[in-house]
């Protein structure tokens, strides 16, 4: 194998291990989006927290 087909096939197991490591995580970071809208968070201009703490 030539250089070029190496770096390749690390790029595609390094991305792959990338991929199974978010699907991994899915979940939890639903959860976490899930509470900081309960918390009260909002992104954009009109964010509560972000006014009172500013």
């Amino acid at each position: 194998m030539n250089a070029k087909r190496i770096l390749i096939a690390e790029a595609a197991v390094l991305g792959g291990a990338a991929l199974a490591l978010l699907i991994a995580e899915f979940p939890g970071i639903v959860r976490e989006v899930r509470l900081w809208r309960m918390a009260g968070f909002r992104p954009g201009p009109r964010n509560r927290l972000r006014a009172t703490h500013a």
